[in-house]
């Protein structure tokens, strides 16, 4: 039999009402039972869930089937119009070798030269570069000496340069290599001995500059600005064996994470850039986000596009199904026309009300005489009558991308930005401890920025470590 076809709340509330009428059975065995019915409810709710109608990953899907595209009208490659991204001849070639024709194979006759023909082979030489810096010493006639200075940063006999560093930091916190892999590639590929520790030291000195240079306090900054869309999202992370949290804030142009033992408004109020906040919060309605009353909000449709989908398979729910699609519809009027009429917008509105309308006689809200004799608070309700009610009183925020063009349908940009901080976890295992993730947050967040401001990762780490910032830091900073 399909589990999709048995309405399981139906069968548990018939269950429930032949208990209370059964007048043989002891209280004890009435509540083991109702326990028993609870436990039933709860994995017969798991057992229906996806990608699509729940949070879980496609990756976790049973028998997952790939999905086949549409036939285009296209011809197969690359578009006409199209940036491609081949190799192209370069006209300052780093060496140039000339082969000679063998005049010995040639016919015996008088030949001139009329010109050559290029090709060209793009290679990498990895090495190591060893730079001896000598500093003279002068001494008068008194014996007094006079030594020449230095290079900024030349402290010692023998030190690892800024490339070195820098790549070492590239590898470890943007590729996410773990360090004994770095180790192997420092030692395979350029003979050059870098340990753990030094590893280390080096994520940290990195860490350290993206506070000491301000580059923290002007990411910040930036995503304080009130007229925009700020996207924010949050994540557990193993730290030590124990559960923390990773928050992330972020736009199209910056990104900032921030470890944190707890997930609510203090771990927020910390990374103090919500409480300057007024412009629109995009979010997954975690409940801490809605204490912050200075700005607008504007709820993630990824979400309820997937639970109006379990409430239309599991709960058969039509009004979820009627407004699944009017959502839909919305975003792909919203894209094809930014600038909606507000006749449009107010027959989607009235639409979006009336579905609303509709499903409050579908799925009712619990009768209050149902409630027991002592039982106090809330009457509990289903996901879908939960659903309803959220997507009800918070119709201003649901709907926030219809009105305002700066507000996206999703909170995509923010689960996207934070993305890659799980797939750390997942090579890594988990942060030894808060310093570490702490470090980890700060250089990703550099990363993340500047990789959005078009400066590639190794430029912005060989910046870093050189204690000056890519250019947008600076302009930001000024303006």
């Amino acid at each position: 039999m399909n589990l999709n076809s048995i309405n399981i709340t139906e069968i548990v509330e018939q269950t429930k009402a032949q208990l209370q009428e059964d007048k043989t059975l002891t209280p004890a065995l009435k509540m083991s039972i109702e326990l028993i019915l609870v436990i039933v409810v709860m994995l017969a709710s798991k057992l229906g869930l996806n990608s699509k109608n729940s949070s879980i990953p496609p990756s976790k899907d049973i028998n997952r089937e790939k999905q086949t595209k549409a036939k285009s009208d296209k011809l197969a490659g690359g578009q006409k119009g199209r940036t491609g991204k081949t190799l192209t001849q370069t006209e300052t070639p780093d060496e140039i070798e000339v082969i000679l024709v063998d005049r010995d194979m040639l016919p015996q006759g008088r030949y001139r030269e009329v010109g050559f023909q290029k090709r060209q082979v793009v290679d990498i030489d990895i090495s190591k570069v060893v730079t001896e810096y000598q500093a003279q010493i002068l001494e008068n006639a008194q014996g007094k000496r006079f030594e020449g200075e230095f290079p900024e940063g030349v402290n010692s006999p023998i030190q690892y340069g800024v490339g070195v560093k820098a790549h070492a930091v590239y590898l470890s916190q943007y590729q996410l290599l773990p360090y004994n892999r770095i180790e192997e590639y420092f030692a395979d590929q350029l003979g050059l001995p870098v340990s753990a520790g030094s590893l280390f030291n080096f994520n940290e000195q990195a860490a350290a500059l993206v506070k000491s240079s301000g580059a923290e306090d002007i990411i910040k900054t930036a995503l304080q600005s009130p007229h925009q869309t700020l996207h924010v999202d949050e994540t557990g992370i193993n730290i030590g064996g124990k559960r923390r949290w990773l928050h992330g804030a972020s736009t199209t142009w910056w990104t900032y994470f921030y470890p944190h033992e707890k997930r609510g408004k203090i771990a927020m109020d910390d990374a103090d850039i919500l409480p300057h906040f007024s412009g629109v919060l995009c979010h997954d309605h975690w409940k801490p986000y809605y204490q912050y009353t200075k700005c607008q909000h504007a709820l993630c449709n990824a979400h309820h596009i997937r639970e109006l989908e379990r409430a239309w398979e599991q709960d058969g729910m039509q009004w979820a199904k009627a407004l699944q699609t009017l959502l839909k519809d919305m975003n792909k009027h919203q894209i094809d026309n930014p600038n909606l009429d507000e006749d449009t917008k107010r027959q989607y509105l009235t639409q979006y009300q009336k579905i609303l309308a509709a499903g409050e006689i579908e799925c009712p809200a619990p009768d209050e005489n149902s409630r027991i004799k002592g039982q106090r608070g809330r009457l509990k309700r289903t996901k879908s009558r939960a659903l309803l009610e959220r997507l009800r009183d918070y119709q201003d925020d649901v709907l926030r991308f219809l009105t305002s063009t700066a507000v996206p349908f999703t909170n995509n940009q923010g689960e996207n930005d934070i993305r890659m901080t799980k797939v750390h976890q997942k090579i890594s295992g988990c942060f030894r401890s808060m310093q570490g993730a702490e470090m980890f947050c700060l250089i990703r967040s550099y990363l993340s920025t500047c990789r959005k401001q078009y400066v590639s990762a190794s430029l912005a780490l060989e910046l870093l470590f050189k204690n000056q910032l890519p250019d947008v830091f600076i302009e930001d900073k000024a303006e």
